[in-house]
């Protein structure tokens, strides 16, 4: 009977064990989860960066069906549905809905641009608004 109440005995976890190991956890986790988190903002704008570039590629398509790129007013769904008024469209010109940005606002598609001959299309970050630094900042068509 005592060798099986020094088993029971041996057998559990202290309390100062488990303190332990939740502040190993939890410094691990203050280490490691900020890294991680830039890694996502980084890749949510890398992603914006492969859409604005996808968007001028099917724009590029489009307007060698029709002669001229979709108007503002059409914008970039101009790539998905056939336009009222249209000749010559042979689209869809992408395979998907055109979504939100990673950071869930619409692009801002605008033609005739104000950077050039082609359309301007702009992410405008985390924070959804024109300007910013750092992961606020515009992802812009003309500097891609």
């Amino acid at each position: 009977m005592k060798k099986n109440l020094k088993r029971r005995a041996q057998a559990g976890v202290t309390l100062i064990e488990m303190m332990v190991v939740v502040t190993i956890i939890a410094l691990f986790a203050a280490l490691v989860l900020p890294k991680m988190m830039n890694q996502a903002d980084r890749a949510k704008v890398t992603k914006a960066h492969a859409d604005i570039n996808g968007f001028e590629t099917a724009l590029g398509s489009y307007k060698l069906d029709t002669g001229t790129f979709p108007t503002t007013d059409q914008g970039l769904q101009a790539l998905r549905a056939k336009p009222d008024g249209v000749e010559n469209w042979q689209g869809p010109y992408v395979q998907k809905d055109i979504g939100n940005d990673p950071w869930n606002h619409p692009y801002v598609y605008h033609y005739p641009g104000d950077h050039g001959d082609e359309p301007d299309i702009i992410s405008y970050g985390l924070d959804g608004q024109p300007g910013g630094d750092g992961y606020n900042a515009d992802i812009v068509s003309w500097k891609n």
